[in-house]
């Protein structure tokens, strides 16, 4: 069997500033060669742990370990990494092509390396031609491509990313972070990435660490982390959620009944049970959590969908679909789907439906 060799490695870290604790023990592991996301609220603790990473801060208790060799107390300077930020940093007296030199210039390259790096760099980054422009003559996006080129032409083990596209508009962060996501495979350098930007993380990462409170609440794929939170934080956090209140009715073989407030009663699958104590047993009060793109609205069902009558609320076009929400027994449902009927309008009643291998279900 192959040995999975980890370039980071984060073990116990305790980090207080003052009496606030920002990690509260994380443990983490970054793979060689993925793109690890960070993702959490405001103060969640993702950019400590980065700040960690880097040697820009040290834990209180716990280590650090990056390529297999323990960091605590190693300043920056020797951990052999490249970041970059939200905020660009380049300096602003210096051309494209001085403020990629400028690293090289301080690991003594040649300048015959310094000029073939810088090329090779400003071409992966699609800058060729810009070698002499100031940062202020060049959009958001070229200077954040250049901050990226400058982190990468000092051939970094390791590359840092603090919410890099946060100060960019929608179209320019979403081309960036096809560009990230191409850079860092045709590069081949291990990449931990911080944002809040769930669509961001989801789309970039190999990996996701979700994190809350100082500490990872799930690790992951994106397509765990999405489709089977462990947490009711988790599910909340990534993506949009429909909640309703109930309590356990009935349990049988791979099936949990649930009743809501007013009698009405759905299934769920008994492995859909989220959060630590994951026993259940008749009369335990429960939340139900339905993704709106998993809930079917129309007059047909398939036989293993559990339909329920609803009255639309609101319809909202989004451009790639339409937004439902309809009243269900007090409250309010969210449904998206790819169209609508002709006949549909504010006040129609109609049926909606899902699986119960799509519900979610945690013990209030």
């Amino acid at each position: 069997m192959q040995q999975i060799i980890n370039d980071v490695e984060i073990r116990g870290a305790y980090k207080k500033f003052g009496s606030n604790v920002v990690l509260g023990g994380v443990d983490l592991d970054v793979k060689q060669g993925e793109l690890l996301t960070l993702l959490g609220p405001s103060g969640c603790g993702k950019t400590t742990t980065l700040n960690l990473i880097a040697g820009f801060i040290d834990a209180d208790q716990g280590e650090l370990f990056i390529k297999g060799k323990r960091m605590n107390g190693v300043p920056p300077y020797k951990r052999d990494l490249g970041m970059v930020f939200q905020t660009y940093s380049l300096f602003p007296h210096m051309t494209v092509y001085e403020n990629l030199e400028f690293g090289l210039k301080l690991h003594k390259v040649s300048k015959a390396d310094c000029a073939r790096r810088i090329k090779n760099a400003l071409e992966t980054v699609k800058m060729t031609g810009l070698e002499e422009r100031y940062p202020r003559e060049m959009s958001g996006g070229q200077r954040q491509r250049v901050a990226i080129a400058r982190a990468l032409v000092v051939q970094p083990k390791l590359l840092l990313l603090d919410e890099p596209l946060s100060n960019l508009d929608a179209k320019l962060r979403q081309e960036l972070r096809v560009e990230i996501k191409r850079l860092q495979k045709e590069v081949g350098v291990t990449t931990i990435f911080v944002t809040h930007d769930q669509e961001e993380a989801l789309s970039m990462s190999d990996r996701i660490i979700v994190m809350d409170k100082g500490k990872v609440e799930q690790a992951g794929t994106p397509t765990e982390i999405y489709a089977n939170p462990r947490s009711e934080f988790v599910f909340n956090f990534i993506g949009k959620s429909n909640c309703l209140h109930g309590s356990i009715a009935s349990i049988d073989t791979g099936m949990i009944t649930v009743q809501l407030e007013n009698g009405e009663k759905l299934l769920v699958e008994a492995g859909n049970v989220m959060g630590e104590d994951r026993s259940c047993s008749i009369g335990d009060s429960v939340k139900l959590y339905i993704r709106p793109e998993k809930v079917a609205i129309g007059s047909i069902f398939d036989p293993e969908y559990d339909p329920h009558t609803v009255h639309i609320s609101q319809m909202n076009y989004l451009g790639s679909a339409w937004e439902i929400l309809a009243s269900f027994q007090g409250s309010v449902l969210q449904v998206q789907c790819p169209d609508i009927e002709p006949s549909w309008m504010i006040g129609s009643e109609v049926k909606v439906g899902w699986k119960p291998s799509d519900v979610m279900l945690i013990k209030r």
